[in-house]
């Protein structure tokens, strides 16, 4: 077949096809076999084969990726993905409703129409279309900037790679969609036993096995793991086209695109609270996990009237479940070490179903905490998962402990560190005890991940498993280590020992590119290279700030404790950790050997003025006009810095709505106080000041 025929069938078949993957993973009743399916989709592929001029992006055959990506490619936003505020009782919507009817000004009778849908936990998601067709993907990240995954989305079948037209209507010419991307209970479990089965570690719980399966670096990977998606928004740009919340989630399932059946249109407080009363009762009966509700003013002409707060809009609120909690007993206590040498005691616990997923271990923070809460081994414990993550002993069952438990007296954190066995030191005034040996094994793991991340030197492939395994088999014991690494050596390296048989290796072609990306990262920035040293107290904004002063690394690395002190908007806790870092004997004996491998440092882009050249700010408060990512970023364009808190130095501090303690600070020191307004003024004056 060939020509018109071939056009027309194949149009014919990718209609088809679409249609039953729709019913399949968007509606959730299959309208053929498994069988049937496949012979369709052969059909089609053998079609394309024959004519490969017919194949286009939108194709179901287009679906699977192919290579293997060493690292995602940052993706720009079409306009903010904004995080929501979280409401935790029932006086706090109340709060809520009364803050949007002031801001609306509505009076006491006046109910307001919200559209009430149930909070995803699961992993945010921006899908772009372009006439219909499905164009790009990427998470949220910053809320800025994420990562492209387009080639993970697109082997997801709950995703329509084209549109469902609405008859009457054109699709706009780029439109972005938001949602959450799962993983369903069952299928997770499923999953899971597989992986158990296959001699591979289980996932821990849905939400990580959806975020590790869609950042997978191989798109097949993504492609077998079973993810789902649900849509319940437009960006920003494109809510013009809509009257309502309620407007763009019927419009979004007439585009063929999986949105939550569970969303509801409701008027007023009373029906707000009944109807998230109702999702809290049937929670247990969702085949996802949820950890609340998401609440949102319907009308959008409404929403824009309420505006938005530095990173947060007005006109919605997430109203989170309380955690669940359990009882358990604690079999062992176990100090762990962190990134920065911080020795982090661990409560290992007889497992437990805490919020869904099976818990075994939970933090105890620091000694003060263990402390307080004179949490022992053999103790029972209440546990929960604090923000439906992260497990954390409540209390303990005094009444249930026994005599031993009690005759062995409290917990205390070692006086050497566990792993390396240097002496464990906590400083005054601190409430956390540190290993200080920069060699230590364990730290290492988090040292190199650290320095390899995209904020610092940005080594591509250089993730948690990679670095694991560098340290177990001793081929890095400082970062310095990574760049004596030989391509020939690291293809051998076991990533896995797997029971099944087979160790999983790194492999040629990851070598190959960890060894370029090595190599790259030695042309860089100064100021990347002293946030990656993982420097306690030093992070983006200190590290820049102080090698744009200094005028370089060696400057920074050779500085005194009192011309750091001197820096504006360094203080003392942060000179200190600098200058300390840099004067204790291992630590500098690692930082001289990294540079004796010839690196280059690179200035930063230049700035576009320097209007605000020398002049500092400290932004306080919500902001309505912009966020403050891009507040500071206009600064930072015009050569002035943003500072994280306010001091003598400062010289000018925005303050937003419902600014807090810098404002009060600010005054308290007689700084210059400027509005939204007047800062947006400043920037246009600079503007003007450029363009004359």
């Amino acid at each position: 077949m060939a020509g018109k025929d071939a056009k027309k069938e194949h149009e014919a078949l990718k209609a088809e096809i679409r249609a039953h993957d729709h019913a399949y993973y968007v509606k959730d009743a299959p309208t053929v076999s498994d069988a049937e399916y496949d012979q369709l989709y052969r059909k089609l592929q053998a079609l394309e084969k024959a004519n490969p001029e017919l194949v286009t992006p939108d194709s179901p055959t287009q679906r699977v990726g192919g290579a293997v990506m060493s690292a995602f490619a940052s993706f720009t936003h079409l306009g903010p993905m904004l995080s929501l505020d979280n409401s935790f009782t029932e006086e706090e919507i109340q709060q809520f409703d009364e803050r949007a009817r002031k801001g609306l000004d509505l009076g006491e009778g006046q109910g307001i129409e919200y559209v009430v849908e149930v909070k995803i936990d699961g992993l945010a998601i921006e899908l772009v279309y372009e006439d219909g067709v499905f164009v790009a993907a990427s998470t949220r990240g910053d809320g800025e900037i994420g990562e492209n995954v387009t080639e993970n989305v697109r082997t997801m079948k709950s995703v329509p790679l084209a549109l469902t037209p609405i008859k009457g209507k054109t699709f706009p010419k780029k439109i972005s969609v938001r949602g959450e991307v799962y993983i369903r209970r069952g299928d997770f479990l499923k999953m899971n036993a597989q992986r158990e089965k296959d001699g591979e570690p289980p996932f821990a719980n849905c939400r990580n096995a959806a975020g590790g399966s869609l950042r997978n670096l191989d798109p097949k990977v993504t492609a077998s793991r079973p993810l789902s998606i649900f849509l319940y928004a437009v960006g920003p740009n494109d809510m013009e086209s809509f009257d309502s919340q309620w407007e763009v989630l019927e419009t979004l399932g007439k585009w063929g695109l999986r949105v939550n059946p569970e969303a509801r249109l409701v008027k007023g407080l009373g029906e707000l609270e009944k109807r998230f009363r109702e999702i809290e009762k049937d929670r247990p009966g969702y085949d996802y996990d949820a950890d609340g509700t998401v609440i949102k003013v319907n009308r959008l002409d409404w929403q824009r009237q309420l505006g938005f707060k530095s990173r947060s809009p007005r006109w919605a609120t997430a109203y989170k479940w309380a955690p669940e909690e359990a009882f358990t007993q604690v079999e062992d206590i176990v100090a762990y070490v962190g990134r920065t040498g911080a020795l982090t005691p661990t409560a290992h616990l007889v497992p437990v179903q805490v919020g869904g997923v099976m818990v075994s271990r939970a933090t105890l923070h620091n000694q003060d905490e263990v402390s307080r809460k004179d949490v022992r081994k053999g103790d029972w414990v209440v546990i929960r998962r604090a923000g439906e993550v992260i497990p954390e002993v409540v209390s303990v069952k005094l009444d249930k402990r026994s005599k031993d438990v009690a005759a062995a007296g409290p917990y205390k954190l070692p006086a050497n560190c566990p792993v390396c066995g240097q002496a464990a030191v906590r400083e005054p005034e601190e409430s956390v005890t540190r290993c200080v040996n920069i060699a230590c094994p364990m730290q290492l793991v988090r040292h190199l991940e650290h320095f390899a991340s995209r904020d610092a030197m940005d080594i591509g492939g250089m993730g948690e498993s990679v670095a694991a395994a560098l340290v177990e088999h001793s081929m890095v014991k400082s970062i310095a280590d990574l760049y004596d690494l030989k391509e020939k050596k690291l293809v051998e390296l076991v990533l896995t020992e797997s029971k099944a048989g087979s160790d999983i290796r790194l492999g040629a072609k990851r070598a190959k590119t960890l060894m370029e990306q090595l190599e790259r990262s030695k042309t860089c920035r100064a100021d990347k290279l002293l946030f990656g040293l993982g420097i306690r107290n030093v992070g983006e904004t200190t590290a820049k700030l102080l090698t744009d002063t200094f005028g370089g690394f060696e400057e920074v690395k050779s500085a005194s404790l009192e011309d750091i002190s001197n820096v504006h908007g360094i203080g003392p806790v942060v000179a200190k950790s600098v200058h300390d870092f840099f004067s204790n004997p291992r630590t500098r004996a690692v930082v001289d050997v990294l540079l004796a491998h010839g690196f280059t440092f690179v200035k930063p882009a230049a700035a576009a003025s320097n209007k605000l050249a020398g002049k500092t700010f400290v932004f306080t408060g919500g902001m309505t006009t912009m966020t403050r990512p891009a507040a500071k970023a206009e600064v930072e364009k015009r050569g002035g810095q943003v500072l994280g808190s306010v001091s003598k130095k400062t010289q000018f501090v925005v303050a937003g709505e419902d600014a807090g303690s810098k404002l009060d600070k600010a005054r308290e020191l007689g700084l210059t106080v400027l509005t939204e307004a007047e800062f947006i003024e400043m920037l246009k004056d600079e503007v003007h000041s450029q363009a004359s």
